[in-house]
């Protein structure tokens, strides 16, 4: 076996299947473009789905790949195991309907045993296969010259997600001898394939080959695929001889980082602080990716998924002896470790480190706060005499606070109680649960479309200088069936060269019109899409005669499409102007450009302030009066890149590029159709500014006519505040109206004087109402007061004059009812506490609450329940 290192284990495989005639295919971002179905990409292939549902044609049907991934259905697993990991790296090679399991089998053994790659002995390799797959098993056998005791059969070897593309699979083992092994020779599992140490999967070769119908039957798919999958940090482990994935040089070289920051803890010192040094290893190289890639920490989704491996390495940073911020200490050694094929980490370093660090120092504001909360309930179990802490409260501190189960049972254990494991699992698992029910409202991919697959005819578009073309019709489609000739109805069509641009880019698709060689229209074009293999695929309703091989007139709504250009040019100088306001890590996360408005989504970090907003739009109308022209070129990619060109974000492009350059200002990679020059957009307005995700936000604008009219009625509704506040100039109604606040806010804090005074008389009367039951001092009383504010006013006033051991107030204003209860410091030492009296009484108003031991409030809706609630102080203090 060779000695290399994971960059060379990871170019190797690339460089493998590229002799073998396989495209490299980049590593795409783990943010899913386009794909609600998924959180994050997670697997090699998953960035591939639109080759395989038959959606796109790839120029090559073999493609190989180093696909960067996160899964997160097992984090609490995460440092405890030797190969459980949220971000990882899958090598894989995929044929889209080429070559199958014969070429498949070959290659996977070429690469793993030949000197010239991988050369592993041939004797430590076993393979699995599905039973009723005689075809791989006799390959592996015969062709390859595969032992049978080196073939296991395993009847788990069939990839099914339930509906769509599945097939067999095999698996290839590789023997890491008997110092590795950690079950009994005798134990069932002791066998490639069964749950040990000994025998390690490192590769997976899926046959896709059916079609699993929704009635639970099989189909052969119309074209069969390839999809394998090589974990990289598997595989460097076995070429490195390292105990686990861990002591390799993908994660070592970030964990001698954390010990210098540590000071005090080493690796390999004890199996309990490995564990923390291998979750902050492993997620770092997560969080550096993920938020490198778009995706920033929130309380949602990917956000939320981000915030929990950061809660969850600054707790195990702790454990270590480090209880200050420092996980962004480490993304630039998470940047050196990749930057061979993943130089982005280090290019966006600062950003990285930015969100990073603002994320651990908002979490060591929040963490004493969560150890309070566990402090707390630790006395609460105490009190009651019992002995072990309740699954939901730990379950509640691990997903509120981030607080690792084991920290939970530490601190517990200390203090010599015992955790509900059981009610925390079942916890999880009704969380997991959610999760799947979730996932499984998506369709995870689609199937594919055998007729639009093959249709191979050529279609051309002349859009960017022609509205209209006279043309051939080469396809009729209905109903995925290819017809001759159509007089009514709903149809797909191709002709031989179309003006209508096809939706993509964010762009919507032009309409129009298709006529006969008479000038009749026989045709309304609704929607146009690329198909498969490229085409121009135009769907429209028929109104006249459509026959295949005649030749018509295609009409585009030029109206229509003057307003698209307008507002397409319009979003490249949005997207410029917001780098130039925000920073260049606002990246275009989605985008719409339809005739009425534009939308634009991009990734931000933090509030966009009104002042910045202001900005974005006066450079943008700058540039618009600036009267520049737009000029598009047709190059290639390395030309368009060494011209400054933007790539948008999660795009992929082919050899040959569009290249939209706004006088040197704006410069992207854009198929879609533009004005000639800037002044044709008019003018340039923001309607709103939100945020629509974790780390992601929303502008939707509008130019031109919409802008006008959009002005239009702001004025219309300026003028009408104008009259309301009485101003006669426009220019003072801002002043007029600050007037008109401040005297406002003045006739409320004169109001709020005569309701403090109205309350201290009120509270003269009552706080000289002092009842007396088994000892302890009460006022029970209503009060005349407008909200439970004002009845904390009046607690403050008994607190400090030391009136009573007990005070409860109500008050009812409309359909509500407050209630306060407040008890000394004395009456709480023997044991009287205001959220178990308010919680007694509540119900008496219909309604409930709770608080502090000192003082606790509820609500409630039933005015008749007062004297009753106020009542019942006297029978709950005769009882305590």
């Amino acid at each position: 076996m060779k000695q290399l290192s994971s960059s060379q284990v990871r170019q190797m495989y690339l460089d493998f299947f590229k002799s073998k005639g396989h495209s490299v295919e980049p590593s795409a971002s783990l943010v899913p473009v386009n794909d609600p179905t998924l959180l994050w990409i997670n697997s090699g292939v998953a960035t591939l789905k639109k080759y395989f549902d038959g959606s796109v044609v790839p120029e090559n049907p073999r493609i190989t790949n180093a696909q960067k991934s996160i899964r997160t259905n097992d984090i609490e697993n995460v440092g405890k195991t030797a190969r459980h990991h949220t971000m990882f790296e899958m090598l894989g090679n995929f044929s889209i309907g080429d070559y199958f399991k014969t070429e498949a089998i070959h290659w996977a053994w070429e690469f793993l045993t030949s000197p010239e790659w991988m050369a592993f002995d041939p004797e430590k390799l076993y393979v699995t296969v599905y039973p009723k797959d005689t075809e791989a098993k006799r390959i592996w056998h015969e062709e390859v010259g595969l032992s049978m005791d080196h073939i296991i059969d395993i009847e788990d070897n069939f990839w099914d997600i339930g509906a769509g593309p599945c097939g067999p699979d095999s698996e290839i083992f590789y023997d890491r001898g008997e110092s590795f092994n950690d079950v009994a020779e005798d134990d069932p599992e002791n066998y490639p394939g069964g749950e040990n140490e000994r025998y390690l999967e490192i590769w997976n070769l899926v046959f896709s080959e059916f079609n699993h119908q929704a009635d639970d039957t099989y189909e052969p798919l119309p074209h069969k695929n390839i999809d394998t999958g090589m974990g990289l940090e598997r595989m460097v482990s076995i070429v490195q001889n390292a105990p686990t994935n861990f002591e390799t040089d993908l994660f070592m070289p970030i964990i001698h980082a954390v010990e210098k920051l540590s000071g005090q803890v080493t690796y390999g010192q004890s199996p309990q602080t490995d564990i923390s040094f291998k979750v902050i290893a492993d997620h770092i190289r997560a969080l550096s990716f993920a938020i490198g890639d778009g995706a920033l920490p929130s309380n949602e989704g990917r956000g939320y998924v981000l915030r929990r491996l950061l809660r969850r390495a600054v707790m195990h940073g702790k454990k270590l002896g480090v209880n200050e911020a420092f996980l962004y200490k480490l993304v630039p050694v998470v940047g050196e470790v990749m930057v061979s094929y993943y130089p982005e980490v280090l290019q966006q370093k600062e950003f990285i480190e930015k969100v990073v660090r603002t994320e651990e120092e908002r979490f060591h504001e929040t963490i004493n706060e969560g150890l309070d909360i566990l402090n707390e309930l630790i006395e609460k179990v105490k009190a009651t005499s019992e002995d072990t802490l309740n699954g939901k409260d730990i379950f509640k501190l691990y997903d509120t606070y981030g607080f690792p189960v084991e920290l939970t049972e530490e601190v517990a254990e200390d203090s010599g109680l015992k955790v509900d494991h059981a009610g925390f699992e079942k916890e999880m698992e009704a969380q997991r649960a959610r999760a799947r029910s979730a996932r499984s409202k998506a369709t995870s991919m689609g199937v594919q479309s055998a007729v639009l697959t093959d249709i191979k005819v050529e279609s051309k578009f002349v859009g960017y200088s022609h509205l209209e073309a006279t043309s051939k019709l080469l396809i009729i489609l209905k109903e995925e069936e290819i017809i001759s000739e159509l007089s009514e109805g709903t149809a797909q069509l191709i002709f031989a060269e179309t003006p209508f641009y096809a939706e993509m880019g964010g762009q919507v698709a032009d309409h129009g019109t298709i006529k006969d060689q008479n000038g009749t229209i026989v045709a309304h074009v609704e929607n146009v899409l690329k198909a498969p293999n490229g085409q121009f695929l135009h769907t429209v309703q028929v109104t006249g005669k459509l026959t295949e091989g005649a030749t018509y007139e295609l009409h585009v709504d030029e109206k229509m499409r003057n307003r698209i250009l307008k507002n397409h040019t319009a979003t490249h100088l949005l997207h410029r102007a917001l780098k130039d306001i925000l920073g260049d890590h606002a990246n275009q996360a989605g985008s719409l450009v339809a005739p009425g408005h534009l939308r634009f989504d991009f990734t931000h970090f933090g509030q966009v302030t009104a002042e910045e907003l202001v900005q974005m739009e006066a450079i943008v109308n700058e540039k618009i009066w600036e009267a520049i022209p737009v000029e598009t070129v047709e190059t290639d990619i390395d030309t368009a890149k060494n011209m400054g060109a933007m790539a948008l974000f999660g795009e992929k492009y082919g050899k040959e590029v569009r290249v939209v350059n706004i006088g040197g200002y704006s410069i992207e990679l854009c198929g879609g159709t533009h004005v000639t020059n800037t002044e044709d957009i008019g003018i340039f307005k923001i309607v709103s500014e939100s945020g629509i995700g974790a780390g992601v936000r929303r502008i939707e604008a509008v130019t031109s006519k919409e802008a006008y009219e959009l002005m239009n009625e702001e004025e219309k509704q300026l003028k009408a505040i104008a009259g309301i506040v009485k101003s006669p100039q426009l220019k003072e109604v801002v002043s007029k109206t600050e007037q008109l606040q401040q005297q406002l806010r003045d006739l409320q804090k004169e109001n709020e004087q005569l309701a403090g005074k109205l309350a201290n008389q009120q509270a003269g009367d009552i706080f000289k109402d002092i009842k007396e039951i088994n000892g302890t001092t009460y006022i029970a009383a209503k009060v005349n007061v407008k909200d439970m504010n004002q009845l904390r006013q009046l607690a403050d006033q008994w607190k400090q004059k030391e009136l009573s051991d007990v005070l409860v107030l109500a008050t009812a204003q409309e359909d509500k009812v407050s209630l306060l209860a407040a008890i000394s410091k004395g009456a709480n030492e023997k044991g009287l506490k205001a959220g178990d009296l308010i919680k007694t009484i509540a119900p008496k108003i219909g309604g409930g609450g709770g608080g502090r031991p000192d003082m606790a409030q509820a609500g409630g809706k039933n005015r008749d329940g007062i004297n009753d609630a106020l009542t019942e102080v006297a029978n709950w203090l005769s009882q305590s």
